[in-house]
């Protein structure tokens, strides 16, 4: 007589462990076959793997955002961007950058930073940790707490997951976003673009100047060098420094910072001396 009862349960074991792939696998065929790359022959077998493995944004965790970031952090480095190598410098600003860190509101993420060698007035972040500042505005802050207060900027948007909304924004209008998710390649291809081109929105914007003031305070600099430091950028004659035109509404932020800073007072006045400064960017002034 032939065993229905133990039919039965072998076929629900073998359904659990075979349909879900399976129906993964064809999503990610589906993803593509409906989304080809511009300007490139489809390897199938590749983007089939990716698209198993793809990123839900939505809910992407620690890990698979250092993991992204870090490939996105290869591929700027690979191909978009040229670092700045003097280990003094370097070593510096990591030390700066390490000590907001560790007071700011994701403190156990593996944190990055690295120099631009470009002198345009800029500094970005991606997933992950890694923040980014250029040599130009190295030259330009007068002191420590005013590149502490952009680091501290940089640091607030990777604690506001900021470019992870913005990827998942950015999928979602372009169509590459699918029931299976984003899958590494083009997730990476976006974080790219992302960092280098696109500005913030006003809301991110204004989130990132409090957690970056918030993590300024904990650490002990002095409040005034994140509004001074914007100030000085907009007086600047010529055109608009790269780091306020891709951040808008800078009269608006400075205004809020200065709300935040006397509902908040602080006695911190860490990071004003300038020729301590100086001295530890003087490599910059010979470059």
């Amino acid at each position: 007589m032939f065993n229905w009862k133990g039919f039965a349960a072998n076929y629900r074991v073998w359904r659990r462990r075979w349909f879900y792939p399976l129906i993964s696998v064809v999503v990610a065929l589906s993803l593509c076959l409906s989304t080809p790359l511009p300007g490139r022959t489809l390897d199938f077998l590749p983007l089939l793997l990716q698209g198993v493995q793809a990123f839900q944004l939505s809910n992407i965790s620690p890990n698979q955002e250092v993991d992204l970031g870090k490939q996105i952090n290869q591929e700027l480095v690979g191909s978009q961007v040229r670092l700045y190598r003097n280990p003094e410098v370097n070593r510096y600003v990591e030390q700066v950058g390490r000590r907001l860190a560790t007071n700011s509101d994701r403190p156990d993420l593996p944190y990055t930073f690295q120099i631009v060698e470009d002198n345009a007035i800029n500094a970005f972040a991606t997933l992950g940790g890694y923040v980014y500042v250029h040599t130009g505005l190295l030259k330009t802050a007068d002191n420590e707490a005013e590149l502490a207060s952009v680091l501290a900027h940089e640091i607030g948007h990777i604690a506001g997951k900021h470019v992870v909304k913005q990827m998942q924004q950015k999928a979602l209008e372009s169509g590459l976003l699918t029931a299976a998710g984003l899958d590494r390649s083009t997730a990476v291809q976006i974080g790219v673009q992302l960092a280098r081109d696109l500005p913030r929105s006003r809301k991110n914007e204004f989130e990132a100047d409090q957690r970056g003031l918030r993590t300024l305070t904990r650490t002990g600099y002095a409040q005034s060098a994140m509004v001074s430091f914007m100030q000085k950028l907009l007086k600047k004659g010529g055109s608009t420094p790269t780091f306020l035109s891709t951040h808008p509404g800078t009269s608006d932020r400075i205004d809020a910072l200065r709300r935040a800073i006397n509902s908040q007072p602080s006695n911190g006045k860490s990071g004003l001396d300038k020729a301590s400064y100086k001295a530890n960017i003087r490599p910059l002034a010979k470059s």
